[in-house]
């Protein structure tokens, strides 16, 4: 059975239920779950406007990105789901999921699933300021 239980790549709106239940594992003693949301402030300036734009690949890498977190650790179950289009404050951008024997390896493999995940999948953030600037945020800076 495959370990990587569910990936994706939405422009609607993502469920923390939905990625628990991918995760879900008998043979699990562990499971952490990160979830990613749009904050009011960043840079010490209010944020006004956030979207997020995906590579046509972006799915793929994540995908890479899952395959080695999940070699590299012994993951029983992993989820990981982005969102793209245009976001509110308080929404949810991403959350990732992973199940292990023991809970030291689960908050281990997690960890690095989000991180790599944000510096190796083709997702850009483009936010917008109070005070009329804005920034682009690559996945691989």
């Amino acid at each position: 059975m495959d370990v990587i239980r569910l990936l994706g790549i939405r422009d609607t709106s993502l469920s923390v239920d939905e990625v628990l239940a991918a995760v879900g594992d008998h043979a699990a003693g562990g499971t952490t779950i990160f979830v990613g949301t749009v904050r009011e402030q960043d840079h010490g300036k209010a944020v006004t406007r956030l979207s997020y734009s995906a590579h046509p690949s972006a799915l793929d890498e994540l995908r890479r990105v899952a395959e080695k977190v999940a070699a590299d650790f012994p993951v029983t179950a992993l989820a990981a789901v982005h969102r793209v289009g245009d976001l509110e404050l308080g929404d949810t951008a991403v959350i990732v999921a992973v199940a292990c024997p023991h809970r030291d390896e689960a908050f281990k493999a997690s960890r690095r699933l989000i991180d790599d995940l944000k510096s190796q999948v083709p997702i850009w953030k483009h936010q917008t300021f109070g005070d009329g600037s804005a920034e682009w945020v690559g996945a691989c800076e």
